[in-house]
């Protein structure tokens, strides 16, 4: 993939969908090759039902394209089973997996993704948490309790506890999503299972996570991908390095949201490259010209 300024990616790297157009062909194990000569990004989130073993991990990395990143997200166990209450154990067994992207220089901010019942009196156990964390790590967080969107001192003490550990605020934006009744099985399922939050839009380190969550339509997504294409250029003028993932209800339609995308951002950022071409784009072309 041509080097970005900054990082561009689905929420899953496996998609039958995808055959055709990210994919070049149908066997799966070349499948994240693939993915990774597309995008230069993807969120992890089979990391947060079970951990993959060691051997997993470094044949991710072993497959992944130079300077591809994985963002992966911390293990339910500690964030919504425990909340994050004597975790020492879980957390050590996965930044040993973190460790292996680090060393291969694969690993984005691993995205420690707090429950909905998370509350804001809960702040202290998060700052514990992240006290015990190493500082050569990337991390980012997410929050879905109301207290952290109510413009108050639980928000901003929040966002200053984020800033003091060097951890980037995960800013999800589902805006698109509850922005008319579902049109679709997918949508429906997708408004039954996202939160549907206040967007925020303030980093709280150099690298912010924006997870935006699209239609099946993707015509329908046109002004919020303007919105943060605008955001995302400005950002990129002030040294910040950003990872944006777009969702879709279906997964079909991420990565043309994605490409989307960075076409707007390309166009309000004239000297950024275009995004490499699909390796199952190129597979077709040179069938073409026979």
């Amino acid at each position: 993939m041509h080097a970005l300024p900054y990082y561009l990616g689905c929420p899953v790297w496996v998609c039958d969908d995808w055959v055709g157009s990210v994919y070049a062909g149908k066997s799966r194990d070349r499948w994240l090759g693939d993915y990774t000569r597309a995008f230069n990004a993807v969120e992890g989130n089979s990391t947060f039902y079970a951990l993959p073993t060691a051997d997993t991990i470094k044949r991710w990395a072993d497959e992944a394209d130079d300077g591809f990143r994985f963002v992966l997200k911390f293990p339910k166990t500690i964030t919504h089973e425990k909340q994050l209450l004597s975790a020492e154990y879980e957390a050590d067994a996965f930044l040993q997996l973190l460790a292996i992207l680090r060393d291969a220089d694969r690993l984005g901010p691993a995205m420690l993704q707090l429950p909905p019942f998370f509350s804001g009196r809960q702040l202290p156990h998060l700052e514990s948490f992240l006290k015990r964390l190493p500082r050569d790590f990337p991390f980012a967080c997410e929050v879905r309790h109301a207290d952290f969107f109510a413009d108050g001192d639980i928000e901003r003490s929040f966002e200053q506890l984020l800033a003091a550990h060097h951890v980037d605020r995960v800013l999800f934006d589902s805006r698109p999503l509850f922005s008319a009744p579902a049109t679709d099985e997918y949508e429906v399922v997708s408004q039954q299972r996202k939160p549907n939050v206040p967007v925020r839009f303030h980093p709280t380190g150099s690298s912010p996570v924006v997870r935006l969550v699209g239609r099946d339509d993707v015509s329908l997504v046109i002004p919020w991908l303007d919105e943060w294409a605008n955001i995302v250029a400005d950002w990129l003028t002030r040294g910040i390095t950003p990872y944006i993932f777009t969702h879709a209800p279906n997964n079909a339609y991420a990565p043309t949201l994605a490409e989307m995308f960075h076409t707007r951002v390309v166009d309000r950022a004239p000297n950024l490259p275009p995004l490499s071409p699909w390796p199952g784009r190129s597979v077709q072309k040179q069938q073409s010209l026979f």
